[in-house]
């Protein structure tokens, strides 16, 4: 195993063990709950959506430790960006699970889920609480 693969395992797992933004707010706030039949991964996304812009992000859920730590990365990476932006990150993170290479400089992390793309049956656990963060946002509009 390279340095590189054993970072990006520690990253990984950091953010498995140590979620960011996990819980939910009190407020009315965009409400999306997805799940991944194949595997029983399942997210509850919030999102604090104002002025064109994701002012906070809390998920709650249970899932195997690509999925939660996909969701934390996300809603860090997201918070205070414009909606736009947003759907960028989801774009380019889509672009990264089918395998391109694709930087996130203003997210790193990120990039620690790119050994995903080489299972395409985890690739869903990867992207499901970006399938629902493009979900709150579309609803929203």
């Amino acid at each position: 195993m390279t340095q590189l693969d054993d970072l990006y395992r520690r990253v990984i797992m950091d953010h498995y063990k140590n979620p960011r933004n996990r819980g939910k707010f009190e407020e009315d706030t965009v409400v999306v709950d997805l799940n991944n039949p194949t595997c029983g991964d399942r997210i509850s996304l919030q999102l604090k959506l104002e002025d064109g812009v994701v002012q906070d992000a809390r998920f709650t859920g249970e899932g195997c430790s690509i999925s939660m730590s996909s969701a934390s990365m996300m809603t860090e990476a997201v918070k205070g960006r414009k909606l736009e932006e947003a759907l960028d990150f989801a774009d380019r993170f889509s672009s990264l699970m089918k395998g391109e290479d694709v930087t996130f400089d203003d997210y790193e992390d990120l990039e620690a889920l790119s050994g995903v793309s080489k299972f395409p049956a985890r690739i869903k656990c990867a992207t499901l609480a970006w399938n629902a963060l493009r979900k709150g946002i579309d609803h929203d509009d």
